[in-house]
């Protein structure tokens, strides 16, 4: 038996690859086949089955292609209603995989198809669960993204995933191993550990949801309490995980469209296309495209991608490092963002070649922003609320980067003023918004909070 986690950073997101005698199964797979072929190709595999904990909302799974590719089945959860082809497991079917087994545990809550699948080894000794969005190592699932669907309050699926942890879960024994499908930087939980595997006895033990003595009503209460609004592109990745979605082939085909610095500019005015600057931000903030938006492709890319850009039909033009257009194409779709058009063929240094104009930012020291600070400058913070309420500048306006695009008139724009994050990274983003809604009086603060400690400026 052996069992894979692979594990994507930048989605804080977990794909399992199992193997016994010949026969494989894999879990929760991203958007690109293609790492998961060479696996059953370097075993000598057979993909038996393709199992989905259940219809993500963070991003695109890759089980319509796989399944088209491999001809192995897709299996999901009791009252899944997906719009192809699928076994629809009933709650405690086994699935046989060489000499191991995989039980389907109906564990509804986050989702009401969500399902948990126990895998027994060779004995038939509970090994492993892999509990999706269910259970995550320090927290469970967000009970919110249903309510709809189900025609169910938040209340509600917030007790029903009490039951199905109590039930189905925490009946197990303490050595079994919890693999689940996020970790911590994820929006689909709020307290996740930086961990990504874990014991059940540990979890009971570590896990404020998984308290021995905990009422329904406590754990509702919780789980529910300081739940942030999701992100705009979630249920448009649900539809296209239900429905299914274009080949990631034909998608990277149209979006490594190389355009010259004229034709560039005449896609952005004919398509309204949103001009996607993705290189690392320094070099960006020397010299970028007018009304470029920077989402730097080495930070949390997709994530930001979707909840900033929000529409996943939105025409997207790139200007990216070179020999990584390919990369960013496939990392865009795993959120669902399909339609890029093209690319800038020769980068920044093209469009400078071809005469055409630039911009630039403004970005001050942790010295100077304190200088400026003694003066009365407006600062904005744009970390998340945890890390504002943590340790903050005194005075300075919260406003997380997530929500900037609803909260444009917060900022001046009759004066300048200064925006931090934690490193420097989402500022440049903020301030690249900010800039192509035509706020052009927004400064950087270089380093961020880190700096700001550095430089001994009062924070409470």
């Amino acid at each position: 038996m052996h069992i894979e986690q692979i594990y994507t950073g930048c989605l804080s997101q977990g794909a399992y690859y199992i193997e016994s005698e010949g026969e494989a199964a894999i879990i929760d797979p991203l958007r690109e086949s293609v790492p998961y072929l060479n696996r059953l190709e370097r075993d000598g595999a057979t993909l038996k089955y393709i199992f989905e904990t259940h219809f993500h909302a963070d991003f695109v799974s890759g089980h319509v292609s796989l399944s088209q590719i491999t001809g192995a089945p897709i299996i999901y959860g009791p009252t899944a209603n997906p719009s192809f082809d699928a076994i629809i497991a009933k709650d405690m079917q086994v699935f046989k995989i060489g000499k191991i087994t995989i039980t389907a545990l109906h564990t509804p809550g986050h989702t009401m198809e969500s399902t948990t699948y126990l895998l027994k080894d060779e004995n038939g000794k509970n090994h492993c669960i892999f509990s999706g969005d269910t259970l995550f190592l320090g927290d469970v699932g967000r009970p919110d993204l249903a309510q709809k669907g189900a025609g169910l309050t938040l209340n509600d699926l917030a007790g029903i995933l009490f039951d199905s942890l109590r039930n189905k879960i925490m009946v197990l024994e303490d050595d079994v191993i919890v693999y689940p499908a996020h970790g911590a930087g994820s929006a689909c939980g709020k307290h996740m550990m930086s961990e990504t595997v874990d014991t059940l006895g540990n979890q009971k033990k570590m896990n404020y949801a998984l308290r021995a003595d905990m009422t329904k009503e406590e754990f509702i209460t919780e789980v529910t309490d300081g739940l942030l609004p999701p992100p705009d592109y979630f249920p448009l990745n649900v539809k296209m995980n239900r429905e299914g979605y274009d080949s990631l082939d034909n998608i990277i085909q149209k979006g490594t469209k190389k355009l010259t610095p004229d034709a560039f500019e005449e896609l952005v005015n004919s398509s309204g296309a949103i001009m996607l600057d993705v290189r690392y931000q320094k070099d960006f903030m020397e010299a970028h495209i007018p009304n470029a938006i920077f989402i730097g492709i080495d930070g949390g890319f997709a994530p930001w991608v979707g909840a900033l850009i929000a529409d996943t039909e939105q025409a997207i033009l790139l200007i990216a490092p070179e020999g990584r257009e390919e990369e960013t194409i496939t990392r865009l779709s795993r959120v669902g963002f399909d339609n890029t058009l093209g690319f800038l063929e020769g980068g920044i240094e093209a469009w400078k070649n071809a005469g055409k104009e630039t911009a630039s930012m403004l970005s001050v020291s942790a010295s100077t922003l304190k200088e400026k600070i003694s003066e009365g400058a407006p600062v904005f913070d744009v970390r998340k609320d945890g890390e504002y309420k943590n340790a903050h500048i005194p005075n300075a306006t919260h406003t997380s980067l997530e929500i900037i695009n609803s909260h444009l008139n917060a900022f001046p724009k009759d004066k300048p003023f200064y925006v931090h994050c934690a490193g420097g990274y989402r500022s440049v983003i903020a301030a690249s918004i900010l800039k192509s809604r035509g706020i052009h009086n927004v400064i950087d603060v270089a380093g961020g909070f880190k700096a700001i400690k550095e430089a001994e400026i009062a924070i409470v």
